[in-house]
């Protein structure tokens, strides 16, 4: 299981502090053990249930969110970084862990085709999510970022990396509700 996560996330390694890029790893392997979908369905799931055919799966939308998480909080450190101090590794790990929940969420029907989880009607990927990482020692920091990405956390006061991948996440997404924009596969 660990070399299915090291393969579905080379942006694991840019966390810089050992004990959190392990908890991270952890928290993945721990959603991949308990989930009805394995590794390879992420590769060809949707990242969303609430876009009709949308074309792209769950590991392009969540691997561009960290990318674009990670880009913003850069340039805010290069910009702004005087006055708004960014802890990269919680971006990053945040970023990688938002969705993880959706391995709960998220099953196979008859037709293979994913649809929500008896689970997931009850309990949104955000909390299944921070209740995953907390068992493995996800720091509360990181556990925010999961908790406060989706709709959810407008209900409570973000700290700046939540901002960060709060809006990456939203960025890679809110174009597809727009069927204008979406070129169907």
């Amino acid at each position: 299981m660990r070399e299915a996560v090291a393969r579905l996330w080379p942006e694991i390694a840019w966390i810089q502090n050992a004990k959190l890029r392990s908890q991270v790893t952890e928290t993945w392997i721990k959603a991949l053990e308990r989930s009805p979908l394995k590794a390879d369905d992420l590769n060809r799931i949707p990242f969303t249930l609430l876009v009709p055919n949308c074309p792209i799966t769950f590991m392009e939308h969540k691997r561009c969110v960290v990318h674009i998480a990670r880009e913003s909080a850069r340039a805010m450190q290069e910009f702004m970084g005087r006055a708004l101090p960014i802890d990269m590794d919680t971006v990053i790990a945040g970023a990688i862990l938002a969705d993880v929940g959706k391995l709960l969420e998220y099953e196979l029907g008859p037709d293979g085709k994913s649809r929500q989880s008896e689970r997931g009607e009850a309990l949104r990927h955000p909390f299944t999510g921070v209740a995953l990482a907390l068992e493995c020692g996800v720091p509360d920091a990181v556990c925010h970022l999961i908790a406060a990405h989706a709709a959810e956390g407008d209900l409570v006061k973000r700290t700046t990396e939540a901002y960060i991948v709060h809006y990456a996440d939203f960025m890679a997404f809110l174009p597809f509700k727009n069927p204008k924009n979406v070129k169907v596969k």
